[in-house]
């Protein structure tokens, strides 16, 4: 093996199999790989459990419109389909709904497969939103902008007035929000709009009326962000949680 002053070369690959064990040590992440059909090859057991599964084989060679309620199989195809089409989808925020646990934010992660310059499949990760860090020097002045977020989230918000708020500038609140809340300040802003909405979902406003109390322009505007976020429109998730 030739050595020079960069990084060493690692001179072997990790098979499927070892990777879908490897990331069984971590329950906080979801772990799958699927084929060119959108077919489940390899999934880690946090997947299974959160599925109510026996085990892997009973997710092995089938697709999400076969595991999940169809309108969150619909999305999770959808997503396949572009990353099967050569995009990558990268840490998109998510509220995945499991039918044995409660809801919970993740941020996903789906990468084509390539063999030959062709795309054979794709693998992803869906990583559970843990909580900030609260150690981090800098949590203290971005916790202002938040509560900030938090008090105006129905009306337009600036990021330079964030910034102004925390005391830094825009790229540096950008990188320090990824860092201690592992978000950006816009997928913030749209989780606690999106959380607002899903409680007043359980009343009986009119949807038109939720989306302008959450701070978006109209209703379609509304329906189309609660959609890719939760993947389903809110009447759909209105009726679930009536049921």
């Amino acid at each position: 093996m030739q050595h020079n002053s960069g990084a060493a070369a690692i001179g072997f690959q990790i098979e499927p199999d070892e990777l879908q064990h490897l990331f069984d040590a971590l329950p906080d992440v979801v772990f799958f790989i699927k084929d060119r059909q959108g077919r489940y090859t390899h999934v880690n057991l946090t997947l299974v459990n959160r599925l109510g599964a026996r085990n892997r084989a009973d997710l092995i060679g089938r697709t999400p419109l076969q595991l999940f309620p169809e309108r969150l199989g619909t999305r999770y195809m959808v997503q396949d389909e572009q990353a099967l089409a050569g995009e990558t989808i990268e840490n998109q925020l998510e509220l995945h709904l499991y039918a044995n646990r409660a809801p919970g934010w993740c941020l996903t992660f789906k990468h084509p497969l390539y063999q030959d310059s062709r795309v054979i499949g794709l693998v992803g990760i869906s990583r559970d939103l843990g909580a900030p860090d609260r150690r981090h020097s800098s949590y203290g002045r971005l916790q202002r902008a938040v509560e900030h977020m938090q008090a105006n989230y129905s009306a337009p918000l600036r990021v330079q007035k964030l910034a102004d708020i925390a005391e830094v500038s825009v790229a540096q609140l950008e990188r320090l929000f990824k860092r201690v809340f592992q978000l950006t300040p816009q997928q913030l802003l749209t989780k606690l709009r999106i959380e607002e909405a899903m409680r007043l979902l359980h009343a009986d406003a009119s949807i038109a009326e939720i989306g302008q109390a959450c701070g978006f322009s109209d209703q379609s505007a509304f329906a189309r962000q609660f959609k890719f976020t939760v993947g389903m429109p809110p009447r759909a998730y209105r009726a679930l949680v009536r049921d």
